[in-house]
Order: structure tokens, then C-alpha cells, then sequence
């Protein structure tokens, strides 16, 4: 039993409560004084006797009440503190000045092997001691570093406990990378919608979005096809977000953004030390923060033969090792896949492994080219003018009939996402809400392909300068900017700003 003594407080009252409780041989096992509260654990006391007890304490002058609790304080506020702990996920514990662990929440026990981890240093836990022990030099205060416990890493966080509290040490989380990598998917804040976000009611996108639901649920690569700006990685993220593995990370790398080092590290991760620049504790890649979740290649066919081998093996058995380091790692990632080029013709030149291509191509989706999805492009339009209106602040934008006739007459070689560009210019630059032919810019270039499919070309300046116009336009919404454009084309950056400026394409990009 426990039971609640209310007092009306006064010198020595306490003292002469626990005199009478003593003179009844009552076998108490916990006391605490929380003015004006007597709290008392006997678990033995039986309830027909508490009567009698509270008629004896009512003899002390000051006791009010005498009255039944389920538990004292100093249990409640402990379970209290450990449902906290338990409820952040990560192994969390709270260490002395030595580097003793006081508390630990049931995850931190887990990862350690241990039913309890009280009294244990944590120095003998982790395969980093001499980490350890500069943190409780340096007072915990030192920046994250990497450990491993029990053969698996983790990023070490460390809070040092300001000593005005009367204590030293800190507080210590492991954060598991692929718990970083939720907090990395989450703060990406990218859409996570499915195929009903996927705007598009043409017959060929109802039937790629019930191909794809179909898919999705099928735990296998996922490689998709199709033109460049036809949106790849809305529908990866469609089929993420319809498959078992939609609460996990969904994280993307874009193949041809980076160089090949680069794009190694970030995929697969570096050891510490590894390169010059490498931070020293390393750094998990995006296959270990995704774990149990899925990675998107985006443009896949720009990886190197190099990328391409070490990829093909982990897609064999699912282990990889970081960028120099020694240990095998293993995770459960779905790759997902994306590209414009055309594998099977770079397999035949040797630009592609033919074995990769195999494992990416398990399953597939064709994203068809906004040219072939009709009424779409209306539909697409309409959508792109009201996110515009919204960003530009403005509330009264809308197509005209000419137009939206313009619009649906285009070639759009960029797809979905030149019409988002051309809208976006088209809405930011207007002076009225309603939306011409002319405010879209459309009739130059149309008029321009015109004069070369017919011959009308005079000079090969003039013929050289129309090539270079419709590539830039062709490539820039893939590579939105001079830098990336540059390293796409395996130009030098000055040479591509200044034909971005000089074909005005597109306003303001040539900046890089």
C-alpha cells in the first residue's frame, strides 16, 4: 500500500508522523517529504488496517488527510522519464564525469546486448575508447563524432550538463544512420504524394499510373524511362510512397551532377580520413541513411564504368564498403532508377554494363513524352499558372484561349518542365492577369525551327548559332544552371554563361 499524509506544516511534524508509523510496526520500504505531503511505500500494510493508522496520525497536530496513491512522486516522475527516453527511439544515455553510465533507455540496452547498462562505462562499449575519453576531457562538449557498438555505426551526439546543476557529465545519443536519413527525408520536404498527384488524365498516363501501383508493390529495381523533364522522380517518389517501404527515407542522387568521387562518397560514404577534406569521424552514405528504405538513381546512364561495377555488387548481395574503409556493410535499399539515354545502345558501344542493366531493368516504367499526352499539356498549364500566381503573389492569372492553343501546338522538346518554365516566366513577367500567345514567347522559337527545317539558314554562323540555341534549350531544364550545364556538356563554365546570355535563354541564367 502507499499512502498520502496531508500536513499543515510546522517544525519537527514529519519527524512525529513517522513515530507513530514506527510504533505500529508498519514495514515501510520508501518515504518521501514533498511539504506538506508525507508519501510512505509499505507493501505489505493491509487496507482493512489504514483506518486505525489514519485515526493514530490524527493524534499529531497538523495531519489533515490520510488517503491511498497508486505511486509515490520520485516512481511516478522515474517511469515518467524513462517513457521519455524510450519514446525518442535512439539509444539515449546519461553519463558521470568519469564516463559512467547512470541511465540508459531501453534502446541504448538493446544496442548494447545488455539488460541494463548502469554502472557500465562507455569506453567498453563502443570501439572508439580514446573518443571517448576526449569527450569526457574536453567535458562533453566536442562535435559528433562516429562508433561503433555491437559492429554497427552510429553518429555520437553529445550534452555536456552545465555544472551549475550541481553534477558533471552530459547526456549521449547514437543516432543510426538510417534514423538520420528519416530526419534528412523529412527536413527534405519534398512531395510524398502518389500517383494521384501525378497530374495527367491522357490514356497513355492512366495506364502508366496503373502499371505503376502495380509495380510499386513489388519489392524489386524499378528502372524508368523516358525524355528529359517527363518527371522520373515523381513518379519514383509515386511508387516509394504506394510500396511497403513508404514510411522509410526516400533519398535521390543525381548521377550526372556530380563527379565520379564525389557521387561514390555520397552513395556509399567515406571512412574517416579517407581523402584529403574527409571529415575525420566519416560520413554514412545515402544507402546506409536509407536503409529499409529507397534510393533513386537519376540519371543512371551518366554513372562511370567504375560506379557502375561497385554498384552491380551491391545489387548483388546487398554489402557494400565505404569509400576507404574496410568493414562490409550491409543494408535493405530498393533502388529505383532513372534515365533519358538509351542503355542498350551504350551497352553496345561499352559505355554501359550489360550485367547492371539487368539487375536496374527488373521492372520498368516508360514515362511517355508530354507531345503524345493531349489534353494533359491543357491540364499541366492551368496547374503550373496557379503555382505561379501563388509564388508571384498574385491572384488573377489565368491562359487565354490563344494561348492555351499555342500551348498545345508546341513540340515542348523539354517536356513538363520547360512548359513549368515557360509559365513561370510568362506569370513573373506579365502586367496583366490574363495570358496571350505573346506572353508565352513561343512564336520566336517556333518560327525559328521553322527557318532551319526549310532551308531559310544564309550563313553558317547563323546555322552554327541555331544549333547551339535549340541545345542549350534542350538540355538547360535537365541542368538548370551555367555550372551544371558546363559539366554536362564538358564545356568550360565562362564559354556556356555566355551563350546562355547571348541566346537570352533563359532570362537571367547565363549568371550560372
Amino acid at each position: 500500500m502507499r499512502f498520502d499524509i496531508l500536513f499543515a506544516d510546522r517544525v519537527g511534524i514529519a519527524s512525529e508522523i513517522l513515530s507513530v508509523i514506527a510504533r505500529r510496526r508498519v514495514n515501510v520500504v520508501g518515504v518521501e517529504v514533498e511539504v506538506p505531503h508525507v508519501y510512505v511505500d509499505a507493501p505489505d500494510y493491509p487496507d482493512r488496517d489504514l483506518a486505525a493508522l489514519a485515526a493514530d496520525l490524527a493524534t499529531v497536530a497538523g495531519v489533515e488527510t490520510v488517503r491511498t496513491v497508486d505511486l509515490l512522486p520520485g516512481e511516478r516522475r522515474r517511469m515518467q522519464l524513462h517513457a521519455l527516453l524510450d519514446a525518442l527511439g535512439g539509444p539515449v544515455m546519461a553519463l558521470d564525469g568519469a564516463g559512467t553510465i547512470l541511465v540508459a533507455n531501453q534502446a541504448a540496452a538493446s544496442a548494447a546486448g545488455r539488460a541494463d547498462l548502469a554502472g557500465v562505462r562507455l569506453a567498453t562499449l563502443v570501439d572508439a575508447p580514446d573518443a571517448v575519453a576526449e569527450l569526457v576531457e574536453g567535458g562533453f562538449g566536442l562535435p559528433p563524432r562516429e562508433v561503433t557498438l555491437k559492429g554497427r555505426p552510429y553518429m555520437l551526439e553529445t550534452h555536456p550538463v552545465d555544472p551549475a546543476d550541481g553534477a558533471a557529465g552530459g547526456v549521449v545519443l547514437l543516432h543510426a544512420p538510417q534514423r538520420l536519413g528519416e530526419r534528412l527525408n523529412a527536413l527534405q520536404g519534398a512531395e510524398t504524394g502518389g500517383f494521384e498527384a501525378i497530374l495527367g488524365e491522357s490514356p497513355p498516363m492512366r495506364a502508366l499510373k496503373a502499371r505503376g501501383a502495380r509495380v510499386a508493390a513489388v519489392d524489386a529495381p524499378l528502372l524508368i524511362l523516358g525524355e528529359t523533364g517527363t518527371g522520373k522522380e515523381l513518379l519514383a517518389r509515386a511508387c516509394h510512397a504506394a510500396s511497403p517501404r513508404a514510411e522509410r527515407p526516400f533519398l535521390a542522387l543525381n548521377c550526372a551532377a556530380l563527379p565520379e568521387s564525389l557521387a561514390e562518397s555520397e552513395l556509399f560514404g567515406y571512412a574517416g580520413g579517407a581523402f584529403s577534406g574527409a571529415r575525420r569521424e566519416g560520413k554514412p552514405g545515402l544507402l546506409e541513411l536509407a536503409d529499409r528504405g529507397t534510393v533513386f538513381l537519376d540519371e543512371v546512364g551518366e554513372m562511370s564504368l567504375y560506379l557502375q561495377a561497385k554498384l552491380l555488387r551491391f545489387l548483388n548481395d546487398g554489402s557494400f564498403r565505404r569509400v576507404g574503409g574496410e568493414r562490409e556493410a550491409r543494408v535493405n535499399v530498393r533502388i529505383i532508377s532513372a534515365t533519358h539515354r538509351d542503355l542498350p545502345g551504350m551497352i553496345t558501344r561499352g559505355e554501359f554494363r550489360e550485367d547492371l542493366f539487368y539487375r536496374l531493368n527488373v521492372l520498368s516504367l516508360t514515362l511517355p513524352p508530354l507531345r503524345e499526352r493531349g489534353e494533359d499539356i491543357r491540364l499541366l498549364a492551368r496547374h503550373f499558372v496557379a503555382r505561379a500566381a501563388a509564388q508571384a503573389r498574385r491572384s488573377d492569372c489565368r491562359l487565354a484561349s490563344d494561348a492555351e492553343r499555342a500551348l498545345m501546338a508546341a513540340p515542348w522538346p523539354g517536356n513538363a518542365r520547360q512548359l513549368e518554365n515557360v509559365i513561370f516566366r510568362a506569370v513573373t513577367l506579365s502586367d496583366h492577369g490574363l495570358l496571350t500567345e505573346a506572353d508565352l514567347g513561343l512564336a520566336a522559337s517556333a518560327a525559328g525551327r521553322r527557318g532551319a527545317a526549310d532551308g531559310e539558314v544564309t550563313t553558317w554562323a547563323e546555322a552554327l548559332a541555331g544549333f547551339e540555341r535549340d541545345l542549350l534549350a534542350r538540355l538547360y531544364p535537365s541542368y538548370p544552371s551555367s555550372r551544371r550545364l558546363a559539366a554536362r556538356l564538358g564545356a568550360s563554365h565562362t564559354m556556356i554563361a555566355n551563350k546562355l546570355r547571348r541566346h537570352r535563354l533563359p532570362e537571367g541564367a547565363g549568371k550560372g
